[in-house]
C-alpha cells in the first residue's frame, strides 16, 4: 500500500504531523493512519498523539518520526566535555 512511501516522507523530511504527511503525499489521511499504525507495529517508527493550536483552534493530530533516530548536531556547538 502506502507504507514505504509514508516510511521515506518521515526520513526525508524528519518528525511530522499525520496530516502534513497526507497532503505532501497526497495520500488520504485514513490511508496515513493505517500505513503508520503498520510502522508502528514493525518498530519503524514512533508515533504521539498531540494537540496544536492553530490561530486559537485546537487540531488534534498524532505525530510520527524515525524510531530511534536523531538529528546531527548543529555546526557551531562545543563539544562534549567527558
Amino acid at each position: 500500500m502506502h507504507t514505504s512511501s509514508v516510511f521515506l516522507h518521515l526520513k526525508k523530511h524528519g518528525q511530522l504531523l499525520d496530516s502534513e504527511i497526507a497532503a505532501a503525499t497526497g495520500i488520504a489521511l485514513p490511508d496515513v493512519h493505517d500505513s503508520i499504525s503498520k510502522l508502528v507495529e514493525q518498530g519503524e517508527i514512533s508515533r504521539c498523539s498531540v494537540t496544536r493550536f492553530n490561530q486559537g483552534v485546537a487540531v488534534e493530530g498524532i505525530q510520527c518520526r524515525i524510531r530511534g533516530f536523531s538529528p546531527p548536531a548543529a555546526p557551531g556547538r562545543k563539544p562534549a566535555t567527558k
